[in-house]
């Protein structure tokens, strides 16, 4: 992966320091080696510690470096696409039971939050998915219908509520799903982290892995300093996986499309202006073609989010887009400015649903989360502890071959430079 340029994000600046950890530098054994510091590798070892079960994680920066110090921090209930959709790609029996586990996906986070007393900003008063326009107003009711034939505490919005709820002009209605909730993401990957440690899992970081080598029934892994000798290998590296050139187990990443995604955030508004911004704290996205998110967190910063990549080229162009979306959503806002900036890459499969793959004899794998990272990758990871632990049937997903993408490339570079494009266009002409 190419060098990324370091930005001013602001989950590394306000979530609570990282607990301490070291790089591999030893020859070790360990029960399951988890590769990945993010929400699942982290969900991973905690339930595999709580289990009694020796786990060490071992990541090639810091905890939370990916996706899980980037996301928006909306900690959603099912997938992506609608119910009804997800039923007719996996099957009744196991569409629904992907549907039951990640639609309670969000109670597990809140859960092990209370549990382990995690400092992460938790929020739980449900998200708000905003219609635009009479497209947007049909795709929720759409979402609204299915999730209620399945008990799910969802209602769509008038434009009035809407608007009460948001404070933001311009939305046909909205989707609140009361099961949801808001999180500072690096803070919680953070909070699991110390919870998994606490238990007894051990945690390497600038740890990257270079080799494997199949010894007996498990496997000798080649990384930082040291090496880490294993039975089973969780890779939890998702969108990710690429990092480190020539290291072992990247082919599922041939399968994801890089859907880019950038966020700011302002300055601390004052209480009057902050106070009629979301003033339940429900996180926000849109049904737009190019979707835009935007939340509040604890220090009453607007944080507002994009398809894009802060690259030297396209910045300019997101930031301006940025700042002439937040005046046009909240006209009262008054003066602003972006203390912070960052992005981030998504993992997209074809049909947007994640997929599990035995990598190699004893190595498992989920990956493709499609943007939904927090509350799916904390079930996966509880799901992938249960697997190589001899449960089955634990992981709500079938095995699937690796079908990579021959188009993952260039519909990368669609999405940013069609993002760069509409961007520069929105709100000019």
């Amino acid at each position: 992966m190419a060098t990324e340029r370091p930005l001013p994000n602001l989950w590394h600046a306000t979530a609570p320091a990282a607990p301490e950890t070291t790089q591999l530098a030893d020859d070790l054994t360990t029960d399951v080696a988890i590769i990945g510091g993010g929400f699942t590798g982290l969900s991973a070892a905690l339930h595999l510690a709580e289990m009694g079960i020796q786990a060490a994680v071992i990541e090639a920066r810091m905890i939370g470096y990916g996706g899980s110090g980037r996301n928006v921090g909306l900690v959603n209930a099912g997938m992506w696409v609608k119910p009804e959709d997800l039923i007719a790609t996996l099957g009744a029996q196991a569409g629904g039971r992907l549907l039951n586990e990640l639609g309670d996906g969000p109670s597990l986070v809140y859960d092990l939050v209370d549990r382990h007393g995690v400092q992460c900003e938790a929020v739980r008063n449900g998200t708000l998915h905003m219609a635009v326009g009479a497209d947007g107003l049909k795709d929720i009711q759409e979402r609204e219908a299915q999730w209620k034939k399945r008990g799910a505490p969802v209602e769509v919005l008038s434009a009035e509520k809407a608007h009460a709820l948001s404070g933001a002009e311009g939305f046909a209605g909205a989707l609140l799903d009361r099961r949801a909730g808001t999180i500072q993401p690096l803070a919680y990957a953070r909070g699991l982290a110390r919870a998994a440690l606490t238990a007894g899992a051990r945690i390497y970081t600038d740890t990257p892995l270079v080799a494997a080598e199949r010894r007996g029934d498990g496997w000798k892994l080649t990384a930082g300093r040291g090496t880490l000798t294993a039975r089973h290998v969780i890779v939890a590296t998702e969108a990710y996986g690429a990092l480190i050139d020539g290291a072992p187990w990247r082919t599922q990443t041939q399968e994801l499309t890089v859907l880019p995604f950038f966020q700011v955030a302002t300055n601390p508004l004052p209480d009057d202006v902050a106070g009629r911004i979301l003033p339940e704290r429900q996180g926000a996205w849109d049904t737009g073609l190019v979707m835009t998110s935007f939340r509040m967190d604890q220090q009453n910063r607007l944080i507002f989010g994009s398809v894009g990549r802060l690259d030297a080229i396209a910045a300019g162009t997101h930031r301006a887009f940025a700042a002439r979306s937040v005046r046009k959503l909240f006209p009262y806002i008054g003066d602003f400015r972006f203390e912070y900036w960052w992005d981030g890459r998504i993992g997209m499969t074809i049909n947007h649903l994640p997929v599990m793959h035995v990598l190699a004899p004893n190595v498992v794998s989920i990956s493709g989360y499609n943007g939904r990272g927090i509350a799916p990758g904390t079930v996966f990871g509880r799901a992938l502890a249960r697997h190589v632990t001899g449960d089955v049937s634990a992981i709500p997903l079938a095995e699937s071959p690796i079908t990579p993408d021959p188009w993952r490339n260039v519909k990368s570079a669609f999405y940013h430079a069609g993002a760069q494009a509409k961007h520069f266009i929105d709100g000019r002409f």
